[in-house]
């Protein structure tokens, strides 16, 4: 079973909060809020999103990087794989 339908309770879950994150901070924009606010929100929004790449990360390195049944060649792949996304990620 995937990583992501195993957690997929625990992942909607900061997902939702993330959504509610932004949607927070699309009202405190649209309200004029003070600007340390808003930098407060983005922070924490980006903070959420953080939280999820690493949750879903670690099961990916857990159940493709690591598994006892993969060959060479699909380790290989999927280190590429991941390495694309991260390079992706980081910019």
């Amino acid at each position: 079973m995937a990583h992501t339908i195993k957690d997929k309770k625990k992942l909607l879950a900061r997902v939702r909060r993330i959504k509610g994150q932004a949607e927070a901070l699309e009202r405190a924009l649209e309200s004029g809020n003070d600007c340390s606010a808003i930098l407060q929100q983005i922070a924490a929004v980006r903070g959420a999103v953080n939280g999820l790449m690493v949750q879903v990360l670690e099961g990916h390195v857990r159940e493709h990087l690591v598994a006892e049944n993969a060959t060479p060649q699909q380790r290989e792949q999927d280190v590429e794989q991941l390495m694309s996304v991260l390079r992706s990620y980081m910019k």
